[in-house]
């Protein structure tokens, strides 16, 4: 007998559902670059708003500190990103590095490929109203 993919009745397990797959998706296709989904969000993030604040990373990108900080060990062992605080403060500054630039612009093709991808499957008319509805959840 097949296994057969079905909803749930479960909201919630259907929405864990979907974000692994999602999830497993965007990770297939940044491959090639070698980051994650989330180090990649976490590292455009960090190009966007650098230099800046750890606490600061984690309200932007909705993240508790804790899950941030075992995210950023990795791409700070890859020097990917540097803490340029001055010395004595106890508040990291965060910035990309010069390679962590190299790596976020071929991990960026990948990701626009992925965005693709899902857009082509989905379509943008459904993209809007997934986007629309998740946000809708996120402020419940």
């Amino acid at each position: 007998m097949k296994n057969e993919k079905k909803p749930s009745v479960c909201n919630c397990l259907n929405l864990r559902r979907a974000s692994a797959a999602i999830t497993k998706l965007y990770d297939e296709k940044l491959e090639p670059s070698g980051l994650t989904i989330s180090q990649f969000s976490i590292l455009k993030h960090i190009k966007l708003l650098g230099p800046v604040s750890v606490s600061n990373l984690a309200i932007t990108i909705r993240l508790d500190r804790t899950t941030l900080v075992r995210n950023l060990k990795p791409l700070e062992a890859a020097s990917f990103i540097i803490d340029v605080s001055q010395k004595g403060t106890r508040d990291r500054q965060l910035q990309l590095t010069e390679k962590g630039i190299k790596k976020l612009v071929v991990a960026e093709y990948l990701w626009i490929e992925a965005q693709n991808y899902i857009e082509q499957r989905i379509g943008k008319e459904n993209i809007e109203k997934l986007t629309s509805l998740l946000f809708e959840i996120e402020q419940l």
